[in-house]
């Protein structure tokens, strides 16, 4: 009953999100489910499914064991991961400061990559303090994983920016979250389903807000095509920079 309790919650969360778009995009008489859409939601989905079903089993928790060993074991972490969600957001403004074609514009590139996020991380926590799941090193919060839903998102955004012309590139930002997930998993701060969940969710998100593309006629840069914006974060806080090409 309690694992079912938490299906219906992820769910509606993600559904009142898609329900808000849609009242939206009404107004600009768009058509908000198409196929493509459909099809395109399948595989996050199936990944939030499979992460809602195998929550708090026996198998992620042999996975724990084989990963991380028994009681008494010495703890251990690699602390990378932090900083590894980032690389998808340099890897999309390094792109553009190389001239690498992307299909959007900097400006809406940022635009989307800022929704995507902001949807994100909202579903995220409210799912997170809505489930209330203990995390494998006993802290609170631990379904989905915030890590996962963060990189993910950023992976997408890459991937949908450069997918048409430099593929092996904008694939690259999936194995790198991946391995941003897997970190979660073997420095004890998530179960294997928390981050499968995570990863769902920030696909499917960033994935409907390329097919919606919401604000898209706001660009009050597109005419600025030698000047590329790159945000920079590290553990300090984050920054903006300015690239002109000459």
């Amino acid at each position: 009953m309690k694992k079912l309790k938490s299906i219906i919650l992820f769910f509606v969360l993600i559904q009142t999100q898609i329900s808000a778009q849609e009242r939206a995009d009404s107004i600009h008489n768009r058509p908000l489910i198409n196929k493509e859409v459909v099809r395109r939601s399948v595989l996050p989905l199936s990944l939030i499914t499979t992460g809602v079903v195998i929550s708090g089993s026996h198998f992620e928790k042999n996975i724990k064991k084989k990963l991380r060993g028994g009681e008494g074991v010495i703890d251990y972490a690699i602390p990378v991961d932090d900083l590894m969600q980032y690389v998808p957001i340099a890897q999309i403004y390094i792109a553009d400061v190389l001239g690498i074609k992307a299909k959007n514009h900097w400006f809406d590139q940022t635009k989307y990559l800022i929704i995507s996020n902001v949807i994100t991380a909202a579903l995220t926590h409210g799912a997170k303090f809505a489930i209330n799941k203990e995390r494998p090193n006993g802290s609170s919060y631990a379904f989905p994983s915030g890590h996962s839903s963060f990189s993910f998102a950023n992976a997408t955004v890459l991937y949908e920016e450069f997918h048409d012309t430099a593929p092996g590139f904008a694939c690259s930002g999936y194995v790198l979250t991946s391995m941003v997930g897997s970190l979660r998993v073997i420095n004890n701060k998530h179960w294997v389903s928390d981050v499968l969940a995570g990863a769902g969710l920030g696909i499917l998100v960033t994935r409907l807000v390329y097919s919606w593309e919401p604000l898209k006629n706001w660009n009050p840069c597109k005419k600025m095509k030698d000047v590329t914006f790159i945000p920079s974060f590290d553990s300090s806080g984050g920054s903006f920079t300015f690239v002109y090409r000459f």
